[in-house]
């Protein structure tokens, strides 16, 4: 796996704007090497924020040339406010050209996997599958993660059975200690198959886990420090996010 790369920047405003800039570029150097590149999007705060800065200055991807997944997702109704892609979709896919084929979103509760969070997941490992050319699982151009205070990374808690997963790709979460309860999430196995896992984060309350995550701290205690990319793993900090690292 990838060496880490620190990357501080002075505030949340300007960690966002420069995580922004890099995921344009990335793209669109990976569509003019192949002619299409995959992500993989996050929630939270910091993330929505990176997305609402490529919004504002998409550069030169093509849309209808991306495919994009999502590395977790919280086992709600459609259209429901708290899920991922409700809020991915306001910050930017409704206002640029996706091909929504190629969007490929986590199964909803009132779908045709309602109540059903273990059938919905392995349905999301076979539309890993449809796209990864024979594999289980595609390589990610890139996987971008947000971080909770105590390391957690997509729906991978510390010291649970998700976050323990070694095999499977896309596992259910029924008593996320974090609400709502019942999600669904890619593993660090599926993190791994990531050409780049970019961890962006800012807050001072998350410092003691990225100090911990970036000095190699068990996965099962510090999630985060699991989510290694194939030939680049970036930390894109804010300044109190990185307070606690070592000068």
């Amino acid at each position: 796996m990838s060496d880490i790369q620190v990357e501080v920047h002075p505030d949340t405003e300007t960690l966002t704007a420069a995580a922004a800039r890099r995921f344009v570029d990335t793209v669109v150097a990976a569509q003019q090497s192949r002619g299409f590149a995959s992500v993989v999007l996050t929630g939270g705060g910091t993330g929505i924020g990176m997305l609402e800065k490529v919004r504002v200055n998409p550069g030169a991807i093509d849309w209808r040339e991306l495919d994009i997944f999502w590395g977790d997702e919280r086992f709600l109704p459609a259209g429901d406010p708290e899920r991922n892609d409700v809020q991915a979709r306001a910050a930017l896919l409704d206002h640029v050209d996706v091909d929504f084929d190629r969007v490929h979103t986590m199964p909803v509760s009132d779908g045709i996997y309602a109540d059903d969070p273990e059938a919905a997941a392995v349905a999301y490992a076979q539309v890993l599958g449809a796209h990864a050319g024979g594999k289980q699982v595609p390589v990610f151009d890139v996987h971008l993660l947000g971080m909770g205070g105590e390391g957690h990374v997509n729906s991978l808690f510390p010291d649970t059975d998700a976050v323990r997963e070694e095999h499977r790709f896309v596992v259910a979460v029924k008593d996320s200690p974090k609400p709502p309860p019942v999600r669904i999430t890619l593993t660090l196995p599926a993190v791994r198959h990531a050409d780049e896992v970019w961890l962006v984060v800012s807050g001072e309350a998350k410092a003691e886990a990225v100090a911990a995550a970036v000095a190699g701290a068990p996965p099962v205690e510090i999630p985060a420090s699991g989510a290694r990319g194939l030939t680049a793993t970036r930390w894109l900090l804010d300044s109190s996010a990185a307070s606690r690292l070592p000068n």
